[in-house]
């Protein structure tokens, strides 16, 4: 009898758990039997012998947390009289936290004192460790009381980053103690992770998305910096926080999209990505790069519940919605959708992915990068440092049993041949070109090298696009806009003697400048017999456009003033963004 029990101490004393389980038996609060069907319940469950014996009440966590504190020489604390510091906390990612079950409590210098309920969890302590290159001391706490905090703590963080949107930015309070320039190896983790800077680069992004921005721009000057947002389109300045601040900012935006903070002489690429809640995350794409006086950082906003606004949102025109719907209902062939960069491309194509992405279609994509996360959807980023060209991830497309193929744009030759034959075999292509509207897309492709006869059998359908800043519904009013000034814009007589209400911004409490939110101005082509035969012919973009023209077509330009007709944007958005 005496040799079994040697034998069950041994094996508690060998275990993992460092010697916890034989204190808790010779302390009289569990025997061996039960500590040893824990050990073996804990391992079926995956979970700590801690977190298990508190979990099914074996123990009282009070008396477990003083039993590993004196075994392990800790110190022993009772979190609910302690006030939790979420700025201490934000030290560790969330991630962390929640896979370790550890709670920063207070820092100190270098040292930073972590809440722990099992001291045997030393890959824990050693993952925070280096995360945030700091001294760990561990405090023992009671599991049930840490489940708790740990809970209101993961909570609180939704709330507290939503709060840092509502006031003012309070520059006066930032650090500007450093010099105009810092060297990159000097740029320690207490500078990045400065307490005031982290809550500046986070109140601008947070202001960015609660303004609507689509980007952010820090860019610095010999004797500025100043941030600036794109909201519908147009750059407004948002502040101007003190120079030497550059040095940090930039370097606290580039430890969040994981970039190299010692290389400042290249650009460089990036992404962040914002939790606001559990259920919505935006992305950030951030790209760096080297001026004069320092290095701009801009930012993307990439907000994955665009592609889910649907296509009645985007602003089409009746006809011109049934035109893309019925070609995506297509087998095959291949839609472009072409513009300036901002115009809005890559909406409507994501807009087309996620009507297309049911469980019978297979969808893969190629992107530069990959702008907003579709579940269902197979994703790749192209990097042509290691050969993963957009041809040569078609090429693994096609041997992949695809129904979509999605190219994020169309750039040489090879790209546009691999594209069309995957379009004439029985697959659904969709790209991107830059090009001033949908006939010069076809002269673009032939300019590029590729066959007519490929282009007039391949593409199915073509969308030009433009963005116009949509008119305030609140402020808003009408013009008095003589006869003959109307018709010149190029409205038809029938519109002037019909009546018809020009608006213009006005700008209110609800609005920048008048106006709110942007609509879609669209060109939507179908490639039809006729234009494939002047294709086939050599035709040019003008004898392509009167085609167009003269089978229904609109051009922008009618599409634009089609909303302005509509009272949706103003005369001069549409001449800003279209031609006459």
């Amino acid at each position: 009898m005496a040799d079994t029990a040697l034998s069950v101490t041994s094996t508690l004393t060998r275990g993992a758990n460092g010697g916890l389980p034989e204190r808790l038996v010779q302390a009289g609060l569990m025997d061996e039997a039960t500590v040893m069907e824990a050990i073996q319940g804990a391992r079926d469950a995956h979970q700590n012998l801690v977190t298990y014996l508190v979990g099914r009440n074996l123990v009282d966590p009070r008396e477990l947390a003083t039993t590993a504190a004196t075994l392990f020489g800790t110190p022993v604390m009772d979190l609910d009289a302690m006030v939790i510091d979420l700025e201490v906390v934000r030290l560790v990612p969330e991630k962390v936290l929640a896979k370790n079950r550890t709670l920063p409590l207070a820092r100190r210098g270098r040292r930073l004192f972590v809440a722990i309920s099992d001291p045997t969890n030393l890959h824990g302590l050693d993952e925070i460790r280096f995360s945030t290159a700091m001294q760990v001391e561990p405090i023992v706490v009671e599991d049930d009381k840490l489940q708790r905090a740990l809970a209101r703590v993961l909570e609180q963080f939704d709330t507290s980053m939503r709060s840092l949107g509502e006031g003012d930015l309070d520059l006066e309070k930032l650090d500007t103690s450093s010099g105009d320039e810092i060297d990159a190896e000097t740029v320690s983790r207490d500078d990045v992770e400065d307490a005031p800077i982290v809550r500046f680069v986070n109140k601008v992004m947070l202001d960015a998305i609660r303004r609507g921005a689509s980007d952010i721009h820090f860019e610095p000057y010999e004797k500025t910096y100043r941030v600036r947002l794109r909201v519908d389109g147009v750059l407004k300045e948002l502040t101007q926080p003190p120079v030497q601040l550059a040095p940090k900012i930039s370097a606290r935006i580039k430890v969040m999209a994981r970039l190299d903070i010692a290389e400042r002489r290249v650009p460089q690429d990036g992404r962040i990505k914002m939790r606001l809640s559990k259920t919505r995350s935006i992305d950030f794409r951030v790209s760096s790069c080297p001026t004069i006086f320092g290095e701009k950082v801009v930012m993307r906003i990439l907000d994955p519940s665009s592609a889910q606004l649907g296509i009645d949102a985007l602003g089409y025109e009746p006809f011109q919605k049934d035109l893309y719907l019925a070609n995506l209902k297509k087998p095959q062939g291949m839609i472009l959708v072409t513009g300036p960069t901002g115009s809005g491309k890559t909406v409507s194509l994501y807009t087309g992915l996620n009507i297309l992405n049911v469980e019978d279609t297979n969808i893969s994509t190629a992107e530069d990068p990959a702008e907003i996360i579709l579940p269902g959807v197979n994703q790749v980023n192209v990097n042509p440092k290691v050969g993963l060209t957009f041809a040569a991830a078609l090429r693994a497309f096609l041997r992949q049993d695809p129904d979509v193929v999605m190219v994020g744009e169309i750039r040489d030759l090879e790209t546009a041949e691999i594209a069309l034959k995957a379009a004439q075999t029985g697959h659904l292509v969709l790209s991107t070109l830059h090009t001033n509207d949908a006939p010069q897309t076809l002269t673009r492709l032939i300019d590029m090298g590729v066959k007519p006869y490929a282009i007039a059998t391949s593409v199915s359908l073509i969308i030009a696009q433009r963005l116009a800043r949509r008119l305030c519904p609140h402020c808003k009013q009408a013009l008095d806009i003589p006869a003959d000034a109307l018709l010149r814009e190029g409205f038809t007589q029938q519109d002037v003697e019909s009546g018809l209400k020009i608006f213009a911004p006005v700008g209110c409490s609800q609005c920048t400048d008048g106006y709110k939110g942007r609509v879609g101005i669209y060109q939507v082509m179908p490639v039809t017999e006729t234009i494939g035969r002047i294709i086939m012919e050599g035709g040019n973009a003008i004898s392509i456009a009167d085609e167009a023209r003269r089978e229904g077509v609109w051009d922008l330009r009618t599409a634009g003033l089609n909303k302005v007709r509509n009272g949706l944007t103003s005369l001069d958005e549409v001449n800003s963004v279209t031609i006459e």
